[in-house]
């Protein structure tokens, strides 16, 4: 079924897909050898983008919530859809059924019941039809108790149809909204790191590639001391294999990656299948204290939950983590943790 607003819904969802990508390029272009460190100022600058992309994921993440029940929605919507109309080929059988019975009524008492017997020259033959006659009452009876009962389910249904049309409206809408929120911050992270001076873009840049060089030797070397097993082990394995690459709005491999995109292709390794949202994501498997947290859970972040990454170990987890960077291990108590689940 094709939603009101959808060719609207994917302009929006296209573009935050081609920021997202444009502005991970453009802060993971090589820099210069030598390139001058960047000064207290433009370290501020550099937070200020970095937060403004933490928003835009998650604004990105909600939007992702959005598409898994807008999915869901219209798949009801479909169902209930079908059922209206098989309701409504029932009660008009039912009509039909009537409609003969009315017919039959008229041409079996077309005299009256009691002018029938006066000039009836058979008495017997004409008891036979008053209980032809009685028995097309009852039917009709039977009918016209079946004809309300099937309109009653009709018209609820019918209410039904009407409500979960405005649901699926109304999630439309946010997911817009939402797409919109992702592109906006983006727009202004990409907006602020034009305004540089040639100079101060250098500095950057070369601080960020430093940044990120960094951190991905440090994950590939946390990524071969492995332990888990089972399910748990193979979408560690999974995830570990994607070190590197860049992060994108929506994306779900092979090559670039959302938060929730990345997990859901982990597990899906390991035989798991799960929505691609974080929100969503955390319906899933056993709610598990983070004081017991082991390599494999789902680790959940942000109110309301807009990220989630792999559990690692030692505080860690592998995670896609925002436009501009890339799939790496981290530690988990770099944003607000909400909680975990055990798959």
């Amino acid at each position: 079924m094709t939603t009101p607003g959808f060719r609207s819904t994917s302009a929006h969802i296209a573009s935050l897909v081609s920021a997202s990508l444009a502005i991970s390029l453009l802060l993971s272009a090589p820099a210069a050898h030598g390139a001058p460190r960047p000064s207290a100022r433009l370290l501020e600058v550099q937070a200020r983008v970095i937060n403004l992309q933490n928003q835009a994921a998650s604004a990105a993440e909600g939007a992702q919530e959005a598409k898994v029940r807008l999915a869901q929605l219209n798949q009801t919507l479909a169902g209930v859809q079908e059922k209206a109309a098989k309701q409504r080929t029932e009660l008009e059988e039912i009509r039909k059924s009537l409609g003969s019975i009315a017919l039959e009524q008229y041409k079996s008492s077309g005299l009256g019941q009691s002018l029938q017997l006066l000039f009836s020259s058979n008495p017997r033959s004409y008891l036979a039809s008053a209980g032809d006659l009685d028995s097309l009452t009852r039917r009709r009876s039977i009918e016209l108790r079946r004809y309300e009962s099937a309109t009653q389910k009709l018209r609820q249904t019918t209410f039904l149809v009407s409500d979960k049309a405005k649901l699926v409206r109304a999630t439309q809408q946010k997911l817009e909204a939402q797409a919109r929120a992702a592109n906006a911050k983006l727009a202004e992270a990409e907006k602020i790191l034009k305004s540089l001076k040639a100079s101060e873009r250098k500095a950057l840049l070369a601080a960020q590639r430093r940044a990120e060089a960094n951190d991905l030797a440090s994950s590939r070397k946390t990524a071969k001391n492995l332990k888990a097993s089972g399910r748990s082990g193979v979408a560690l394995r999974y995830a570990f294999a994607q070190i590197g690459d860049r992060y994108v709005f929506g994306a779900a491999g092979m090559q670039t990656w959302d938060c929730s995109g990345l997990t859901m292709r982990a597990f899906a390794a390991a035989g798991v299948s799960l929505p691609h949202s974080s929100r969503a994501q955390f319906r899933y498997g056993k709610r598990v204290p983070r004081s017991q947290l082991r390599p494999g859970d789902l680790v959940f972040f942000k109110v309301p939950i807009s990220h989630v990454g792999i559990y690692v170990g030692n505080g860690k987890m592998v995670h896609a983590p925002r436009p501009g960077s890339r799939v790496k291990i981290a530690p988990i108590n770099q944003m607000r943790y909400v909680g975990a689940v055990r798959l």
